[in-house]
C-alpha cells in the first residue's frame, strides 16, 4: 500500500466525502460476508449487493458455474463502487476460497429445520450462501454447509426472494453483531486498501492522476 499515493489521490476528495469515508468504513465489517449461487435474474444478485452495501458488509461472493451476469447499476444504486465483488466459476473454489479465510458455511434454505435466525450465533466468522431463484442452493452446498439457516414464516408460501432474504437476514445478523464485544470491524490495512479503491472508483481519470503522480516521483 502506498500511503503516499492514498494520500495524494484523497487531496482530490472533498472534505465532507473524505468524513463519509472514515465514517462508513467504521462500519464496515469481513466478520460476515455473502455468497451467491448461479442467481440467475440480474436484478436479484444487483439487489443482493445493495443489501450487502446497506447494512456494511464489505465483499460480496457471486458463483457463476451455470450463469454469468453483469451487476445491473441501477439495482445496485452504485452499491458496485463500494463492495467488492469476487467472482468464481466454481462452487467448490468458492467454499474452499471462504473456509481459508477462516469462514463457516452457511446455508440459507428453508427446507432444513435447524437453525432459525433468531437463533443464530453471530460469533464464529460467517458467509451466507443464497441459491437460485426456483431451485435454491446445490446439493454440493447443503452437503458442505456447517450450518442451516432458516427465516420464520407463518404463511402459505415457503421461500422469499432472495434479495429479500438477505436484506432480512443481514439486518438481523448485523444488529445482533455490534451489540457483543467482538471485534468485527476492519484493521487499518484493510481501511487504506478499500480507501485506495473507494478513492479511485470515485475521482475522474483516477487513472490518469496516478500515472502524472508516479511520473512526478520519477523526477
Amino acid at each position: 500500500m502506498d500511503l503516499q499515493l492514498l494520500a495524494y489521490l484523497e487531496s482530490f476528495l472533498t472534505e465532507r466525502r473524505r468524513h463519509l469515508f472514515e465514517k462508513v468504513l467504521a462500519q464496515r465489517t469481513r466478520h460476515f460476508t455473502v455468497a451467491t449461487e448461479d442467481v440467475y435474474q440480474l436484478h436479484n444478485t444487483s439487489a443482493v449487493m445493495r443489501s450487502c452495501e446497506v447494512f456494511g458488509i464489505q465483499d460480496l461472493h457471486v458463483v457463476e458455474e451455470l450463469t454469468s451476469k453483469r451487476i445491473d447499476k441501477e439495482i445496485a444504486m452504485g452499491a458496485q463502487k463500494w463492495v467488492q465483488l469476487h467472482r468464481y466459476d466454481s462452487i467448490k473454489e468458492s467454499i474452499k476460497t471462504l473456509r481459508n479465510q477462516g469462514y463457516q458455511i452457511v446455508a440459507t434454505t428453508p427446507h432444513h429445520d435447524v437453525t432459525h435466525l433468531h437463533d443464530f450465533d453471530v460469533s464464529p466468522k460467517s458467509a451466507f450462501f443464497f441459491g437460485k431463484e426456483s431451485e435454491g442452493l446445490s446439493d454440493f452446498v447443503l452437503e458442505e454447509a456447517d450450518v442451516f439457516l432458516k427465516i420464520p414464516m407463518y404463511g402459505f408460501t415457503e421461500s422469499l426472494n432472495i434479495s429479500v432474504s438477505a436484506a432480512i437476514i443481514l439486518q438481523h445478523v448485523v444488529t445482533k453483531l455490534k451489540q457483543t464485544p467482538i471485534s468485527w470491524g476492519l484493521t487499518e490495512a484493510e481501511k487504506n486498501e478499500i480507501k485506495m479503491t473507494w478513492a479511485k472508483n470515485t475521482i475522474k481519470s483516477s487513472n490518469d492522476i496516478i500515472d502524472r503522480y508516479y511520473a512526478t516521483k520519477k523526477l
